[in-house]
């Protein structure tokens, strides 16, 4: 080990982000170098799209995103750009489905909505920046409690977690006050409509500035500060193989995807964190096979709605005035679509699943000029209910060596079934949703569960355990099993069944990998 280590990242995600920050605010000489196979979308790095106020500019970086290279070298493998808010078999603005159909795609007949973005910042250029704590069992049993709390303090201070924003929304409130009649009585003390944690930094106008990888790492792109001396981030950069002899990893081969020509990086301690295929993906294109690897794949099953609220019912707890207050705010940027953000959160055993209610002036979709809802003065929300999916060895990644993808590593065949007990959880759900839809107003797109993989929140197939037993990839600490200086971010980490979106978790458990890796170093 030199005075000067050098950390590898893969992925340049919020997770990525969080390992290469903590390493280096935990050591004084270590240098990180973070590699991303896709290009830098904004000036400042890992920034999210929502952000960019010119709608031209906010296509042309989803655009950049949806496949794994930018501008004239962009590969669209025949994606289509616009968004699909039925079906979900195209993929989403800023996302490009694992099986396009194509030559060298992935066989996800199974998962037929899997995607990935590729891109500064990975899907942390694209998310809505929800940030809602774990709880119950959803947590990690073999952290105890206190530290967990510790660590998710941490993470929300990373991602400038807050639940300001939109707090202050009369229309929001009118929300919450409706639901709260609807489930009077059935819901746990503390567990009842709330607003949901966000990332991000409200602005003196009543918008947000949402949170990126950008905010994760805050000093590392900050020019004055002395840790921006020690990262160097690498965008079109494609690592092909984590180099390793015995229990040791050594470095990376890298692609220059610019140039097509290939280096061997050394490094003293690596950290893989692209997402939770693709990390898999690399380490078996190395060699690196833990039986549980690419197995024990979640998501969270989706149920979603959109409904026109109801003027009577609002007009009970906000004003015409108050709505007008909304309205304007909401026209400062009206390029971001979500306004108030309220949820019903993950709870044992009356709720288990999780309720989230976005409000918008617009509908998602268009709806026909006749329709009786195609204008709705008190707008309408997005609702959605996410259920869990438990942890199967039966669920995940199947790798070839044979049949390669497009870009020349192994193929990947994923298998997923939802089981009995997760089918009756998905129709609970989603009578539940009814009624929530019904207390608020008209539905103008009924309830209905989404295609498997719909979610972008897939889990499970780096998950860390606390026995090296076959049924874990990493220890603990996210050290990879049987290895002394790899490591593995991102939400594949997630050993349990979850309803809510992960990325606060991922991060907290970075965090706790992060900085065992800098007492190793």
């Amino acid at each position: 080990m030199t005075d000067t280590p050098v950390v590898a990242v893969v992925g340049s995600g919020p997770i990525g982000s969080g390992y290469a920050r903590v390493i280096l605010e935990n050591h004084p000489t270590a240098r990180v170098v973070m590699f991303e196979a896709g290009p830098q979308l904004t000036e400042t790095p890992g920034e999210s799209v929502r952000n960019i106020l010119d709608p031209q500019e906010k296509q042309r970086a989803r655009r950049m995103s949806q496949g794994p290279q930018s501008g004239a070298l962009r590969e669209s493998l025949g994606i289509p750009a616009g968004t699909a808010v039925e079906g979900m078999f195209t993929a989403r603005e800023g996302t490009h489905l694992l099986d396009y159909g194509g030559v060298g795609s992935a066989d996800a007949a199974q998962f037929p909505a899997a995607a990935a973005s590729t891109n500064v910042g990975g899907m942390g250029a694209h998310w809505t920046c929800a940030t809602p704590r774990p709880s119950g069992s959803e947590c990690v049993t073999f952290i105890d409690d206190s530290e967990w709390s510790g660590l998710l303090d941490e993470a929300e201070r990373l991602l400038h977690v807050q639940s300001a924003a939109f707090a202050d929304s009369a229309v929001g409130a009118a929300i919450r006050a409706l639901l709260a009649e609807e489930f009077s009585g059935e819901l746990a003390e503390g567990s009842g409509p709330g607003t949901l944690p966000v990332a991000g930094d409200p602005q003196p106008d009543g918008t947000v500035r949402w949170a990126g990888a950008d905010v994760v790492l805050g000093p590392l792109v900050d020019p004055s500060s002395p840790l921006a001396a020690r990262f160097e981030l690498r965008d079109l950069s494609l690592v092909r193989a984590v180099n390793h002899d015995g229990a040791r990893a050594t470095g990376l081969v890298v692609e220059d995807l610019r140039t097509h020509r290939e280096e061997t990086i050394d490094a003293d301690l690596i950290v893989v964190a692209a997402d939770a295929f693709r990390s898999p993906q690399l380490l078996w294109a190395s060699g690196i096979r833990p039986r549980a690897l690419g197995r024990y794949l979640t998501e969270h099953p989706v149920v979603l709605s959109t409904v026109a609220l109801d003027e009577s019912a609002m007009r009970r707890f906000a004003s015409e005035e108050q709505l007008a207050d909304e309205l304007a705010r909401r026209a400062v940027n009206p390029a971001d679509p979500v306004a108030a953000v309220n949820r019903i959160p993950f709870h044992e055993p009356g709720h288990p699943f999780s309720l989230q209610v976005m409000y918008a002036e617009r509908p998602p979709m268009p709806l026909p000029a006749d329709h009786p809802r195609a204008t709705n003065r008190w707008g309408y929300v997005n609702m959605g209910y996410g259920m869990r999916k438990r942890p199967r060895a039966d669920d995940g990644i199947v790798f070839s060596d044979s049949a390669r993808d497009y870009r020349g590593l192994p193929g990947m065949t994923i298998e997923y079934e939802l089981t009995p007990s997760e089918e009756v959880e998905i129709a609970e759900g989603t009578a539940r949703l009814r009624r929530a839809g019904e207390a608020l107003g008209e539905f103008v797109a009924d309830p209905r569960l989404m295609p498997p993989g719909s979610s972008l929140h897939y889990q499970g197939t780096t998950r860390v355990g606390d026995v090296d037993d076959g049924t874990s990839v990493a220890d603990p600490f996210s050290r990879i099993w049987g290895f002394e200086n790899l490591y593995v971010g991102g939400n594949g980490t997630i050993p349990t069944a979850t309803t809510m979106n992960p990325t606060l978790m991922s991060l907290a458990l970075a965090v706790r990998g992060a900085r065992d890796a800098a007492s190793r170093l």
